[in-house]
């Protein structure tokens, strides 16, 4: 049993973690193209709504730094079309740039965007697998008392968001990595014939920085460059 207490605290340093990150986002302006050298398996970054991918920037740069090359999807801006406008975003981008054995690593609604075009013909040969971090593959009960189209969306009820969710095909493909109390998704990011890594600390933005995540990337790249 999570304590009050403990929820507030979690809740706060979350909030904390994603006002500096959309901060820096803004401030530091390095260009996607410098980070898609390397020899390891292809990386690409799909991030959560209302975030651009510069909100991944440390998450890039330390796959990057593993030797891993890490594309962006530029054309989802702050990511606030449908998810699967955005898997056509992604599919359209693996194909253009000739990408295979490619691990997705997506955040929040990202993870919607990556499972969807991982379910699209021209997109799932290439994809090796994803790690998805804090993605309400269930939806959020909060979405329905949200007034944005584009939270509403995130709704258990949502037509688009059931009907991904019977594309169970794909999900032993991916890794969901979540915390053990997100303020965003109370319902939690299980997701049934996947790997569900739970992580012992609280929030939906700070988890990012967490070293699980790059250590579950590394695991499922490896498999990838076997």
């Amino acid at each position: 049993m999570i304590g009050p207490l403990r929820r507030l605290a979690w809740w706060a340093a979350d909030y904390a973690y994603a006002a500096l990150a959309q901060l820096r986002a803004l401030t530091r302006r390095r260009s996607a193209a410098e980070f898609r050298s390397g020899s390891l398996a292809p990386v690409v970054v799909i991030p959560g709504v209302y975030e651009s991918w510069r909100f991944l920037t440390p998450l890039v740069v330390a796959l990057h730094a593993r030797g891993h090359p890490v594309h962006v999807v530029e054309p989802l801006r702050h990511n606030r079309m449908p998810f699967s406008a955005g898997a056509d975003l992604v599919a359209e981008l693996l194909e253009t740039r000739e990408l295979r054995d490619v691990v997705l690593v997506a955040h929040s609604k990202g993870g919607l965007i990556g499972k969807r075009a991982m379910s699209l013909p021209a997109a799932a040969r290439r994809v090796h697998g994803m790690v998805a971090v804090a993605t309400p593959f269930g939806g959020s009960r909060y979405a329905r008392f949200l007034a944005a189209p584009t939270l509403r969306a995130f709704s258990p009820r949502d037509a688009a968001l059931r009907a991904l969710a019977q594309a169970t095909e794909v999900n032993a493909r991916i890794v969901s990595v979540y915390a053990r109390f997100d303020p965003h998704i109370p319902e939690g990011s299980e997701l049934l014939g996947a790997r569900n890594v739970v992580l012992e600390t609280g929030g939906h933005f700070r988890v990012l920085a967490h070293p699980r995540v790059i250590a579950e990337v590394a695991a499922l790249a490896e498999t990838a460059d076997r």
